[in-house]
Formats: structure tokens, C-alpha cells, sequence
């Protein structure tokens, strides 16, 4: 590494230390040359945790997608008919609720919807998206191919963007190495490799909901919803709609964005309490626990949270016309027991050994019955 090329990095560092902003080419330069590792390890952290600090802006979350997008995502963008849709959470909230998006996403799948989903293991926490879907038989290590076909054959696929087979050159890399929340939460979930045109996504704070909506807008997003919900007493927040207390929301529609905020009781939701919600920290209770909300046999507030994130999925969609309606589509689509049947298809198409995964789902389905 030349002497010049590491104080021209340095100087980007100094300027996301003291306040600046960077455009969205200097901030993709700088990201392109730590994924082709071509920084020390000191300068690469140093980055990731000065324009967390700062606080990232969307021009520059847009250029590290850009980056990650290009130079280290493999490109797989499944045939479908109608919208492929996408649903995450960044992480690095202060209310750890059980892993709600991907109940969510077998709710919106089973309705037709195309979910083309990109998670990672557990950085910030002990149960992430591809830990609890490994618990419960889905190949969450399999190629980027693989995830495709699912998203074409059953509606619903995960990419795990803590694989090599999915992020080859290096997010793979730093992420596994990694044990903090970054702009790498927002832009590197992004960096989906199916490219949907529809997303919904849970940010960790509240100043990122209309920057994170801007990002979606900038690269290419048609329709979008982002959302921050809110404690009862509004001091902790969760990268999820919230049926504690208040959401903040972001609606990316025809190019434009709208801000609004909703209560519980705008969905016809009763306020829950906290305590109901959180996670256990363990992956095989977190997937029973999944398992009894998908089949209808848990009616509390677990559902709830369900259902009312369910809801932009669909309404983003056009399968509801508002998010009110939307919480009562998900509430049915749960009765029909139709999530679990998507489950299981999902299991099986998304998996190296099928018999071996819906034997082991199956499994999981019967712990479900005698978890208390």
C-alpha cells in the first residue's frame, strides 16, 4: 500500500471524525477499498465506526450499497409475476423482540406475495434471522442459486449475507468478525442480491426513518415503508412497528415520501406489554415459539406483533389497502394455517437434504405443541 493511497484514506477518515459528509462517490471509493482489503485492518474499523458516530447520511449509505452491490454481490434475480418484495430489521435497537420479520414474511408469502429476503446471523444479539431459520431447516448456507429457484417455486427465499457463496469478495469477512452495530446494519441488508423493487424495513432510530426511505428511493426502490417503533413511554425504540407505543413511519410511493406516525390502537391493536415480546436468546424456543404463532395456536400479543408487521408487506403490495386492513388480512391469512404450509415448502426447496430438513421442521413443529 503507497503512502499517498493511505493518507487520502486517512483524510476521508478525519472528515467522518469531524462532522463531514461525504458524496456518495467518495464514500463508494472508500468502501470499494476495504472490501478489496486494500486498507490495514486500523483504517477499515476506523471507518466503519467514525460514520456510524456521525451518524450516516443517505448519499453516503447509497454509495456503500453501491459498493457492496457491485463489487461483492452475487447477482440473482429470480422470474416472477408481480413485485419481489423484501422485509428486514437493521438491528442495534434497544427492545430486543423475538425475531418478528420473518414470522412477517411467511404471513405476506402465503398470500402470493414474492419475498426475496437477506439476512445475517446474530451480530448485535444472540438470535438473528439465519440462525433462527437454520433452526428450523431452511439451508441458510446454500448458493445464491439456490435461493432463486425457492423465490420462483415456493414465493419466499433467504440469502445469507454472512455467506461467501453470496458476498464472495469480503462482507462476508468483515461481518463474521464483527460484534457492533454499523452503517453496514442499513447498507449491507441492501445489498440484496435479488434487487427487489419493494421493501419494508425497521431502522434503529428515529432520525433514520426518512434518510433510510431516501436511500430506498435513490436506488431504485419503487415502493417502500420504513419504520421506527417506540416503547410505551417512548424513551427505547425497536426496529419494528410497534405495539407498545408510538411508530414513526416513512412511505415511498411513486417517488415521493410521506411521513406519518400510527398507535396500536390505528390498527386496531390493543397496547401490549414489553415483557410479552422480548426475546428468549434461544434459537430453538425462539422457532417453537415462531411455530405457535404461525399456526394459530398462540392468540396474544406475540400475534399481534405479527400481524402489524405483516401489514406493509401486504399493503406495500396492493394486497390491502391500508395498513388497518392489512393487520386484519395477516390475522386471517395466520387461521388458515397457511404460513406453516409455506414453511414447509419453503424447507424443503430451500435445502440440501430435503427429508432431512422437513424431518427435522417437523420436529420442531411437535416441541411447539408442548412448549408451555
Amino acid at each position: 500500500m503507497r503512502e499517498e493511497d493511505l493518507k487520502s484514506f486517512g483524510t476521508g477518515v478525519d472528515a467522518l471524525i469531524n462532522g463531514q459528509d461525504l458524496p456518495r462517490s467518495k464514500a463508494r471509493e472508500l468502501f470499494t477499498q476495504i472490501l478489496m482489503n486494500e486498507q490495514p485492518d486500523i483504517h477499515q474499523g476506523a471507518f466503519l465506526a467514525a460514520i456510524t458516530a456521525k451518524g450516516p447520511t443517505p448519499e453516503e449509505i447509497a454509495g456503500i450499497w453501491e459498493a457492496i452491490y457491485e463489487v461483492d454481490t452475487v447477482k440473482a434475480q429470480p422470474q416472477v409475476i408481480g413485485p419481489l418484495v423484501e422485509n428486514c430489521g437493521t438491528g442495534m435497537d434497544s427492545i430486543k423482540t423475538f425475531n418478528v420479520s420473518t414470522s412477517a414474511a411467511l404471513v405476506a408469502a402465503s398470500d402470493g406475495i414474492f419475498i426475496a429476503r437477506h439476512g445475517a446471523r446474530a451480530i448485535t444479539s444472540r438470535c438473528g434471522t439465519i440462525d433462527l431459520l437454520e433452526a428450523l431447516g431452511v439451508d441458510v448456507e446454500c448458493d445464491a442459486a439456490v435461493v432463486k429457484r425457492s423465490i420462483e417455486r415456493v414465493g419466499i427465499g433467504i440469502f445469507n449475507g454472512m455467506s461467501q457463496k453470496v458476498h464472495p469478495q469480503a462482507l462476508f469477512r468483515i461481518l463474521s468478525q464483527m460484534r457492533f452495530g454499523t452503517i453496514l446494519n442499513i447498507a449491507g441488508s441492501l445489498a440484496n442480491p435479488a434487487l427487489p423493487s419493494c421493501g419494508v424495513r425497521g431502522v434503529y432510530s428515529r432520525d433514520l426513518v426518512l434518510p433510510v426511505a431516501q436511500v430506498m428511493k435513490e436506488i431504485g426502490y419503487s415502493r417502500a415503508i420504513t419504520f421506527y417503533g417506540q416503547s410505551s413511554d417512548g424513551l427505547r425504540g425497536m426496529d419494528e412497528i410497534s405495539t407498545l407505543g408510538r411508530t414513526y413511519l416513512a412511505e415511498l410511493n411513486d417517488g415521493r415520501i410521506t411521513e406519518y406516525a400510527i398507535m396500536p390502537e390505528d390498527l386496531g391493536i390493543e397496547p401490549g406489554i414489553e415483557s410479552d415480546l422480548l426475546s428468549s436468546f434461544d434459537r430453538r424456543i425462539e422457532a417453537q415459539r415462531l411455530l405457535k404463532v404461525l399456526s394459530g395456536e398462540e392468540r396474544g400479543p406475540r400475534r399481534d406483533m405479527v400481524c402489524a408487521n405483516a401489514a406493509p408487506i401486504l399493503y406495500i403490495s396492493g394486497h390491502v389497502s391500508s395498513l388497518m386492513e392489512g393487520v386484519e388480512r395477516a390475522g386471517e391469512i395466520i387461521d388458515s394455517q397457511r404460513p406453516i404450509s409455506k414453511l414447509k415448502a419453503w424447507v424443503l426447496e430451500q435445502s440440501s437434504c430435503p427429508e432431512k430438513s422437513l424431518e427435522r421442521l417437523q420436529g420442531m413443529l411437535e416441541g411447539s405443541e408442548r412448549l408451555a
